[in-house]
């Protein structure tokens, strides 16, 4: 990846479960960059059925659904993804900062890696850039910093999660069927 920081590093996504929390806002940028995350995923060995991607309605809506999904105890790492363009408004410092604040925070709390993969640009061509799968996809970044992160750690972790399953991937099923076990022991 050109003019990235990208690890030359090779990981082995095959025994780590990585989750994806993307913002719905500004879709088109949004979605190149889950592109690329799942491009360099199945790259490291992942399968796509394994990964689990879940859309918030905005980019300040990430930290929440990115700490939920890494103090949950089934993911080794968490990748939020969003698209802030300024305007001419103060509305882009209050959602960039704090976005990148609590994925930050999120990550502190939980113990997991979640990694900033939300782009903070002044304008769209930038955000375009940043995004093409032809030349530095920040999510495809974003994952190898997940994978990256997940080895690092690994030592001070103990895991309580089942292995990954090589027999049936998790998908939205299962996502599903943990909301509905969560709503029934809440009434």
């Amino acid at each position: 990846m050109t003019g990235s920081n990208a690890s030359e590093r090779s990981f082995d996504a095959r025994a780590w479960r990585v989750a994806i929390v993307a913002a719905r806002f500004n879709a088109p940028i949004v979605d190149q960059l889950i592109e690329g995350a799942s491009r360099a995923w199945v790259a490291h060995g992942g399968k796509s059925a394994e990964i689990i991607i879940e859309r918030t309605p905005g980019a300040f809506e990430l930290p929440l659904a990115a700490l939920k999904f890494a103090a949950c105890g089934e993911y080794d790492a968490v990748i939020a993804l969003g698209c802030v363009i300024r305007g001419d408004t103060p509305h882009f410092e209050y959602v960039a900062g704090e976005c990148a604040r609590g994925i930050m925070d999120a990550g502190l709390a939980s113990g997991v890696p979640v990694i900033f993969g939300v782009l903070t640009v002044e304008t769209q061509a930038q955000a375009e850039e940043r995004a093409a799968l032809t030349r530095m996809n920040k999510g495809g970044e974003s994952m190898e910093a997940a994978l990256e992160m997940i080895e690092l750690l690994a030592p001070f972790v103990q895991s309580t999660r089942a292995p990954v399953s090589r027999t049936r991937a998790p998908g939205r099923k299962k996502s599903s069927a943990a909301k509905k076990r969560r709503r029934a022991g809440s009434s």
